[in-house]
Protein backbone atom coordinates (compact mmCIF):
# COMPACT_ATOMS: atom_id res chain seq x y z
CA UNK A 1 0.00 0.00 0.00
CA UNK A 2 2.64 2.68 0.73
CA UNK A 3 4.08 1.63 -2.83
CA UNK A 4 1.09 2.71 -4.37
CA UNK A 5 0.41 6.05 -2.54
CA UNK A 6 4.08 6.66 -3.53
CA UNK A 7 2.98 6.53 -7.46
CA UNK A 8 -0.60 7.43 -6.95
CA UNK A 9 -2.20 9.81 -9.80
CA UNK A 10 -5.71 10.97 -10.01
CA UNK A 11 -7.41 9.28 -13.27
CA UNK A 12 -9.87 10.61 -15.50
CA UNK A 13 -10.19 8.00 -17.90
CA UNK A 14 -11.38 4.29 -17.72
CA UNK A 15 -11.75 0.98 -19.90
CA UNK A 16 -14.92 -0.20 -20.90
CA UNK A 17 -14.89 -2.74 -18.34
CA UNK A 18 -17.25 -3.47 -15.34
CA UNK A 19 -15.94 -3.28 -11.60
CA UNK A 20 -17.86 -5.64 -10.77
CA UNK A 21 -20.28 -6.34 -7.70
CA UNK A 22 -18.01 -8.59 -5.45
CA UNK A 23 -15.15 -6.53 -5.95
CA UNK A 24 -16.64 -3.61 -5.30
CA UNK A 25 -18.47 -4.56 -2.38
CA UNK A 26 -15.48 -6.51 -0.60
CA UNK A 27 -13.45 -3.00 -0.87
CA UNK A 28 -16.51 -1.22 0.52
CA UNK A 29 -16.55 -3.65 3.71
CA UNK A 30 -12.75 -3.91 4.54
CA UNK A 31 -12.70 0.15 4.42
CA UNK A 32 -15.48 0.16 7.13
CA UNK A 33 -12.47 -1.14 9.44
CA UNK A 34 -11.82 2.57 9.27
CA UNK A 35 -11.59 4.53 12.91
CA UNK A 36 -14.84 6.41 13.38
CA UNK A 37 -15.90 8.92 15.64
CA UNK A 38 -17.70 6.72 18.95
CA UNK A 39 -17.69 3.63 16.35
CA UNK A 40 -20.72 4.71 14.97
CA UNK A 41 -19.82 4.60 11.32
CA UNK A 42 -21.19 7.79 10.77
CA UNK A 43 -21.41 7.62 6.82
CA UNK A 44 -23.20 6.37 3.88
CA UNK A 45 -22.73 5.55 0.07
CA UNK A 46 -24.65 5.67 -2.76
CA UNK A 47 -23.08 3.59 -5.81
CA UNK A 48 -24.04 4.63 -9.15
CA UNK A 49 -23.72 2.91 -12.21
CA UNK A 50 -26.67 3.61 -14.20
CA UNK A 51 -26.14 5.39 -16.92
CA UNK A 52 -29.39 7.65 -16.55
CA UNK A 53 -28.32 8.26 -13.47
CA UNK A 54 -24.86 9.05 -13.86
CA UNK A 55 -26.08 11.34 -16.74
CA UNK A 56 -28.47 13.57 -13.67
CA UNK A 57 -25.55 13.31 -11.52
CA UNK A 58 -23.09 14.99 -13.93
CA UNK A 59 -24.05 18.86 -13.82
CA UNK A 60 -23.53 18.75 -10.30
CA UNK A 61 -20.05 18.20 -11.28
CA UNK A 62 -19.29 20.55 -13.77
CA UNK A 63 -20.55 17.92 -16.43
CA UNK A 64 -16.74 16.45 -16.06
CA UNK A 65 -16.25 13.67 -18.49
CA UNK A 66 -15.25 11.00 -15.97
CA UNK A 67 -18.27 11.36 -14.49
CA UNK A 68 -20.03 9.81 -16.49
CA UNK A 69 -17.65 7.63 -18.59
CA UNK A 70 -16.42 6.10 -15.54
CA UNK A 71 -18.00 2.51 -14.65
CA UNK A 72 -18.85 3.32 -10.92
CA UNK A 73 -19.44 6.64 -9.48
CA UNK A 74 -19.74 6.57 -5.62
CA UNK A 75 -21.00 9.46 -3.28
CA UNK A 76 -19.74 9.20 0.30
CA UNK A 77 -22.36 11.02 2.41
CA UNK A 78 -21.65 11.97 6.23
CA UNK A 79 -24.91 10.67 7.37
CA UNK A 80 -26.56 10.82 11.29
CA UNK A 81 -29.88 9.86 10.27
CA UNK A 82 -29.48 6.04 10.45
CA UNK A 83 -28.13 7.21 13.87
CA UNK A 84 -30.69 8.83 14.93
CA UNK A 85 -33.63 6.35 13.81
CA UNK A 86 -31.44 3.69 15.68
CA UNK A 87 -31.47 5.58 18.48
CA UNK A 88 -35.73 6.95 18.51
CA UNK A 89 -36.06 2.82 18.18
CA UNK A 90 -34.31 2.29 20.86
CA UNK A 91 -36.42 4.79 23.51
CA UNK A 92 -33.36 7.54 23.02
CA UNK A 93 -33.38 10.89 22.56
CA UNK A 94 -30.89 11.76 19.56
CA UNK A 95 -28.82 15.13 19.28
CA UNK A 96 -27.64 14.90 16.65
CA UNK A 97 -28.84 18.16 14.54
CA UNK A 98 -26.58 20.12 14.83
CA UNK A 99 -22.73 21.39 13.11
CA UNK A 100 -20.81 19.50 15.72
CA UNK A 101 -22.85 16.36 14.54
CA UNK A 102 -22.52 17.25 10.79
CA UNK A 103 -18.73 17.65 11.27
CA UNK A 104 -18.25 14.35 13.10
CA UNK A 105 -20.25 12.54 10.09
CA UNK A 106 -18.00 14.83 7.83
CA UNK A 107 -14.76 13.71 9.20
CA UNK A 108 -16.27 9.97 9.44
CA UNK A 109 -16.96 9.82 5.84
CA UNK A 110 -13.86 11.44 4.41
CA UNK A 111 -11.50 8.91 6.90
CA UNK A 112 -13.52 5.84 5.59
CA UNK A 113 -13.10 7.64 1.20
CA UNK A 114 -9.67 7.61 1.86
CA UNK A 115 -9.06 3.99 3.13
CA UNK A 116 -11.39 2.94 0.37
CA UNK A 117 -9.33 5.02 -2.32
CA UNK A 118 -5.83 3.22 -0.89
CA UNK A 119 -7.50 -0.23 -1.22
CA UNK A 120 -8.77 0.48 -4.63
CA UNK A 121 -5.54 1.38 -5.99
CA UNK A 122 -3.80 -2.15 -4.52
CA UNK A 123 -6.66 -3.84 -6.36
CA UNK A 124 -5.27 -1.94 -9.86
CA UNK A 125 -8.53 0.42 -10.06
CA UNK A 126 -8.08 4.03 -10.96
CA UNK A 127 -10.22 6.90 -8.90
CA UNK A 128 -10.78 10.59 -9.37
CA UNK A 129 -11.96 12.33 -6.43
CA UNK A 130 -14.66 15.46 -6.64
CA UNK A 131 -14.16 18.14 -5.40
CA UNK A 132 -16.94 19.39 -6.62
CA UNK A 133 -19.44 17.63 -4.36
CA UNK A 134 -19.49 20.18 -2.05
CA UNK A 135 -19.81 23.14 -4.58
CA UNK A 136 -23.30 21.59 -5.93
CA UNK A 137 -24.85 19.79 -2.85
CA UNK A 138 -28.03 20.24 -3.81
CA UNK A 139 -28.39 18.80 -6.83
CA UNK A 140 -26.84 15.64 -5.41
CA UNK A 141 -29.40 15.38 -2.79
CA UNK A 142 -32.07 16.08 -5.41
CA UNK A 143 -30.61 13.34 -7.62
CA UNK A 144 -30.19 10.77 -4.99
CA UNK A 145 -33.14 11.37 -2.88
CA UNK A 146 -31.25 11.91 0.58
CA UNK A 147 -33.20 12.56 3.25
CA UNK A 148 -32.31 14.97 6.49
CA UNK A 149 -29.09 14.89 8.50
CA UNK A 150 -27.92 12.84 5.43
CA UNK A 151 -25.34 15.31 3.34
CA UNK A 152 -22.63 14.35 0.52
CA UNK A 153 -19.48 14.91 0.88
CA UNK A 154 -17.35 13.42 -1.79
CA UNK A 155 -17.58 11.49 -4.53
CA UNK A 156 -15.08 9.24 -6.53
CA UNK A 157 -15.41 7.71 -10.10
CA UNK A 158 -14.11 4.74 -10.22
CA UNK A 159 -12.67 1.66 -12.94
CA UNK A 160 -10.06 0.51 -14.52
CA UNK A 161 -7.18 3.04 -16.17
CA UNK A 162 -7.12 3.53 -19.30
CA UNK A 163 -4.16 5.94 -18.83
CA UNK A 164 -0.96 6.65 -17.59
CA UNK A 165 -0.78 10.32 -15.85
CA UNK A 166 2.24 12.15 -14.32
CA UNK A 167 2.41 12.14 -10.64
CA UNK A 168 1.14 15.43 -9.16
CA UNK A 169 4.07 18.23 -7.46
CA UNK A 170 4.14 17.91 -3.59
CA UNK A 171 5.70 20.58 -1.50
CA UNK A 172 8.35 19.50 0.41
CA UNK A 173 7.93 17.47 3.89
CA UNK A 174 9.43 20.57 5.96
CA UNK A 175 6.56 22.64 4.28
CA UNK A 176 3.91 20.92 6.46
CA UNK A 177 5.81 19.93 9.25
CA UNK A 178 5.68 22.08 12.83
CA UNK A 179 8.02 20.57 15.76
CA UNK A 180 5.80 21.21 18.74
CA UNK A 181 4.38 24.46 18.22
CA UNK A 182 2.96 26.29 14.88
CA UNK A 183 5.93 28.39 13.52
CA UNK A 184 4.20 30.83 11.10
CA UNK A 185 6.19 31.07 7.63
CA UNK A 186 8.97 33.92 6.61
CA UNK A 187 8.74 35.06 3.29
CA UNK A 188 12.05 33.79 2.63
CA UNK A 189 10.59 30.47 4.01
CA UNK A 190 7.21 30.64 1.60
CA UNK A 191 9.70 31.38 -1.18
CA UNK A 192 11.18 27.95 -0.65
CA UNK A 193 7.96 25.88 -0.37
CA UNK A 194 7.10 26.88 -3.71
CA UNK A 195 9.94 27.61 -5.52
CA UNK A 196 10.10 23.87 -7.24
CA UNK A 197 6.08 24.09 -7.83
CA UNK A 198 6.59 27.82 -9.46
CA UNK A 199 9.44 26.74 -11.60
CA UNK A 200 7.49 23.40 -12.99
CA UNK A 201 6.77 23.71 -17.30
CA UNK A 202 3.42 22.47 -16.89
CA UNK A 203 3.24 25.45 -14.08
CA UNK A 204 4.40 27.99 -16.20
CA UNK A 205 2.51 27.25 -18.93
CA UNK A 206 -0.55 27.39 -16.48
CA UNK A 207 0.38 31.08 -15.79
CA UNK A 208 0.75 31.63 -19.32
CA UNK A 209 -2.35 30.55 -20.76
CA UNK A 210 -4.52 32.72 -17.80
CA UNK A 211 -2.52 35.61 -18.47
CA UNK A 212 -1.61 36.05 -14.90
CA UNK A 213 1.99 37.22 -13.35
CA UNK A 214 2.36 34.64 -10.67
CA UNK A 215 0.68 31.29 -10.21
CA UNK A 216 -1.05 32.04 -6.68
CA UNK A 217 -2.89 34.56 -9.14
CA UNK A 218 -4.15 31.53 -10.82
CA UNK A 219 -5.31 30.28 -7.83
CA UNK A 220 -6.59 33.58 -6.35
CA UNK A 221 -8.43 35.45 -9.53
CA UNK A 222 -8.92 32.26 -11.53
CA UNK A 223 -9.65 29.06 -10.11
CA UNK A 224 -10.68 29.41 -6.50
CA UNK A 225 -12.11 33.23 -6.33
CA UNK A 226 -13.23 35.12 -3.42
CA UNK A 227 -16.71 36.16 -4.97
CA UNK A 228 -17.29 32.25 -5.74
CA UNK A 229 -15.85 30.35 -2.56
CA UNK A 230 -18.64 33.11 -0.35
CA UNK A 231 -21.41 31.88 -2.56
CA UNK A 232 -20.92 28.30 -2.72
CA UNK A 233 -20.25 29.04 1.27
CA UNK A 234 -23.51 30.54 1.38
CA UNK A 235 -25.71 27.90 -0.71
CA UNK A 236 -23.39 25.27 1.65
CA UNK A 237 -24.85 26.38 4.87
CA UNK A 238 -28.52 26.65 3.60
CA UNK A 239 -28.45 23.07 2.50
CA UNK A 240 -26.56 22.43 5.96
CA UNK A 241 -29.57 23.82 7.59
CA UNK A 242 -32.38 22.24 5.08
CA UNK A 243 -30.81 18.77 6.12
CA UNK A 244 -30.88 19.69 9.56
CA UNK A 245 -27.52 20.26 11.12
CA UNK A 246 -27.98 23.80 11.70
Amino acid sequence: MIKSLQHRTTIRRYKDKDVSEELLNGLLEQAMRTQTMGNLQLYSVVVTRDDKQKQRLAPAHFNQPMTTQAPVVLTICADFRRTTLWAKLRKANPGYDNFLSFMNAATDALLFTQTFCCLAEEEGLGYCYLGTTIYNPQQIIDVLELPPLVLPVATLTLGWPDEEPVMSDRLPLWAIVHDEVYRDYTPVQIDDCYAAKEELAVNKAFVAENKKETLAQVYTDVRYTKAVNEAISEGLLKVLRQQGFM
